[in-house]
């Protein structure tokens, strides 16, 4: 059994050695570590000081799946944003299991969306900048100037916006692809608008008898709904589609 005397132990020395323990990755021995400590009121409250025992015992209650300490530690202590990335993805991913588990069935991209949506992340692994649809806003616009620019960006563009908007390539072009279907789709609703438009002037413009009306009102009724311009959250594999790129790169100006 793995035990250190940690009475003799400051702050400062656990924080070191939770430090060391962490990017070792050997999380059994740093939950055996933690379980060392004092329990004394005094030693946790300046324990609790230390923002790497606190990430710690995050990561050991991830990992051994009891998440309502998780979720008590990440939500009652603020970390810096260094810790930020880490224990989002670990608020995600235990949110995403237990939702799993009380579905009994893995997750498809538009449940993970709800979950996110239904649990969001506490201000205290956050740095506040306001996200769309998990988006940050500054992210959505660099996109879309991106866009407007080159719409098929090739894996060397994804990458290069993957790094300055701090997605992931996939995450680039799976945001692109469904840019794209949404404007086909646009494209293809104004068409149908217009060609019901132009057959009701054909329509007017004659003398229809009623039966005539009466067929188009049954038969040819144009019913279209509104698109949902709001798919941001689709997390659909990359198809790796790429074209020529743009000689105005939105990222060469910054």
């Amino acid at each position: 059994m793995f035990a250190l005397p940690t009475l003799h132990f400051t702050p400062q020395q656990v924080a070191q050695v939770c430090e060391t323990l962490e990017e070792s990755g050997d999380i059994e021995r740093l939950g055996r570590f933690l379980w060392s400590l004092p329990v004394n009121p005094s030693a946790c409250e300046a324990l609790s000081r230390h923002e790497s025992v606190l990430r710690a015992r995050a990561l050991v209650a991830f990992h051994t799946g009891n998440f309502r300490d998780l979720y008590h530690i990440l939500e009652h202590h603020k970390f810096t944003k260094e810790s930020h990335a880490k224990l989002q993805a670990m608020w995600l991913e235990a949110h995403y299991q237990e939702a799993e588990k009380l579905r009994g069935r893995p997750l498809g991209p538009v449940d993970k969306y709800r979950v996110r949506k239904k649990f969001p992340l506490p201000r205290t692994i956050w740095d506040g900048e306001q996200k769309t649809h998990c988006f940050k806003e500054r992210t959505r616009n660099l996109l879309r100037e991106w866009y407007l620019q080159d719409p098929y960006p090739n894996p060397t563009k994804k990458r290069e916006l993957a790094s300055a908007t701090g997605l992931t390539p996939t995450q680039v072009g799976n945001w692109f692809k469904n840019r794209r279907q949404r404007d086909r789709a646009a494209a293809a609703k104004n068409r149908l608008q217009q060609q019901g438009g132009d057959k009701l002037s054909r329509l007017g413009a004659s003398s229809p008898t009623p039966g005539s009306m009466t067929s188009f009102d049954e038969d040819e009724k144009i019913d279209i709904d509104d698109d949902d311009d709001d798919d941001d959250f689709k997390d659909l594999d990359d198809s790796g589609s790429s074209s020529t790129s743009s000689s105005g790169s939105p990222l060469s100006r910054r």
